[in-house]
């Protein structure tokens, strides 16, 4: 016996009146010309970064036309021969972001968790009002600070590093022999007074970010027995991830910008060494700031080309951060 076949039923699709209609708002010419406003700031902005770069190009021409891609790997700069190039001064700029952020990411993320998690709340306003103040300080000013008072008092821990530390890591080691001008004037004595500049960066953003971890997280933490520090392991860092490694390159950027702290300390030698104890080292940015004033035409140019490398190496860099921060989504390290 066979069983019955159901008939199929079929789904009419519904009229056009039955269907929910969508529903608009025409804009205001207030909301127009706001909209207007800020499309044109946006892109404004794009512009002004266009016309740096170009500027650059145009003005840089001469130097890549005299000697070629050499630029990137010739470590002497002597215009009047034609043999001139950054090999020398990329590395040791690098180097100083470097350090800078070695000494500046543990500071500063310990200063963000205190203010954002563990600070009194009527003392949170007057910190954040000291990291935004300590951002405000002219770099001039952490330069001479630096020069007559930080350099004079490292010294001493710079060769206690040298002495006990080089023989394990070679880059600690200083060639120049045991004599305290040795010590001065160094890369790691730069990128310890960039450290101090890039802090109030990373302090800032990387608060903001712990600060948005969800509430509800939080007090299921709590609720499951955690301790404070539990719960910030578990739910902040992890939720403020994106935005600290954000920050950080954030940071990266601006001490590799940094000019005028670096030239007042920096002893500017051309020559490509990996000794950051060691008397002397250069950047980008400072030897644009001592150069630009006694060059002639050719050299110029290629101090603009110079700029022009670090131009686009310091816009890579916060390109990459702000990429990373507007892809942090909230809780998306927690959710599993």
């Amino acid at each position: 016996m066979t069983a019955a076949v159901q008939p199929t039923e079929t789904r009419v699709p519904p009229p056009e009146a039955d269907r929910p209609r969508p529903i608009s708002a025409p804009a205001s010419p207030a909301d127009r010309a706001f909209r207007g406003l800020l499309r044109a700031a946006g892109l404004s902005v794009f512009a002004l970064m266009g016309l740096i770069a170009f500027f650059l190009l145009l003005r840089g021409t001469e130097a890549f036309d005299a000697v070629g891609w050499s630029f990137l790997t010739e470590q002497r700069w002597r215009t009047a021969a034609h043999s001139f190039g950054i090999a020398a001064v990329l590395p040791d700029g690098i180097l100083i972001a470097v350090i800078a952020l070695c000494i500046a990411v543990p500071v500063a993320l310990t200063a963000a968790l205190f203010i954002s998690e563990y600070a009194p709340v009527r003392l949170r306003p007057t910190l954040i009002s000291l990291v935004d103040l300590m951002a405000a300080i002219p770099s001039i000013v952490y330069g001479l600070w630096g020069l007559f008072f930080l350099q004079p008092r490292i010294v001493g821990f710079c060769r206690w590093l040298a002495v006990h530390v080089g023989g394990a890591l070679p880059f600690l080691e200083v060639r120049t022999g045991d004599i305290a001008t040795s010590y001065t004037s160094s890369t790691f004595i730069a990128g310890t007074v960039v450290s101090l500049m890039i802090i109030p960066i990373i302090t800032s953003l990387s608060r903001e970010v712990f600060s948005q971890a969800p509430a509800g997280e939080r007090e299921g933490a709590y609720a499951l027995g955690s301790t404070r520090w539990g719960m910030v392991r578990t739910v902040v860092l992890p939720f403020g991830r994106g935005g600290v490694i954000g920050a950080v390159m954030l940071g990266f950027g601006r001490a590799m910008g940094e000019t005028i702290a670096v030239a007042l300390i920096i002893s500017p030698v051309f020559r490509l060494s990996w000794h950051v104890l060691e008397n002397g080292g250069n950047s980008i940015s400072s030897l644009i700031a001592l150069r630009f004033s006694e060059s002639d035409s050719l050299s110029l140019s290629a101090l603009m080309a110079a700029g022009l490398v670090l131009f686009a190496i310091t816009l890579l860099v916060n390109v990459a951060a702000g990429f990373i921060i507007s892809r942090s989504r909230s809780g998306a390290s927690t959710s599993d």
